[in-house]
């Protein structure tokens, strides 16, 4: 990812170009898609400004930061949030990430595998029938009976569901660094190239 978050207790902050402590540290678990976090960040605000701009002016503005990177081929890190001036901010954010991620979750569907040769096949909930179909594989029959389903799954494109998920990761994890009341950090993976920001 090209950027990445975590939370370490105030008292084991470093400069840079010492690394951050990973004994106690705080992360989300976000997919491993560059641009993830960014879109992810894209229309919450935090403080009255665009989250996603608050993040690259800390990173890429005219002061650099100066805190110690997360690992080797990381650049140094940005306090994004601070407990507890910026609590009830970072709590907003982390409700406004959810809410995305609720608005943007997709029509969901029923998934079936076939038994004999595992092609899979879903079906918008509002469209489901029981019937049986063939197949378009090996011509097994498929029962597409929703007690014979796989379960739910959204339907949408498979970046928009790992921006979703960064969503909800980042939401839980502000919220936990806040209880804890430890210092959110930013920082910038060098080792990825970025493509020119979007408007």
């Amino acid at each position: 990812m090209a950027f990445r978050f975590l939370a370490v207790p105030a008292h084991r902050l470093v400069n840079y170009p010492q690394s951050l402590p990973d004994d106690e540290r705080l992360e989300p678990e976000l997919p491993p898609v560059h641009e993830a976090v960014e879109r992810a960040l894209t229309g919450a605000e935090f403080r009255d400004v665009r989250a996603r701009d608050r993040m690259r002016a800390l990173l890429q503005g005219d002061r650099p930061p100066t805190l110690g990177a997360p690992e080797a081929g990381f650049g140094p890190s940005a306090i994004f949030a601070q407990p507890p001036g910026d609590l009830p901010a970072l709590l907003r954010l982390a409700d406004e990430l959810e809410n995305l991620a609720k608005r943007e979750a997709g029509e969901r569907a029923l998934v079936w595998k076939c038994t004999e040769c595992g092609a899979r096949y879903a079906v918008p909930v509002a469209l489901v029938r029981q019937v049986s179909i063939r197949c378009e594989r090996c011509g097994n029959p498929v029962e597409l009976t929703s007690p014979r389903s796989l379960g739910e799954e959204a339907l949408i494109d498979p970046f928009l569901g790992a921006v979703n998920h960064s969503r909800r990761e980042l939401a839980a994890f502000f919220r936990e660094a806040m209880a804890r009341g430890w210092p959110v950090l930013v920082a910038e993976d060098k080792r990825v190239t970025r493509n020119p920001p979007s408007a």
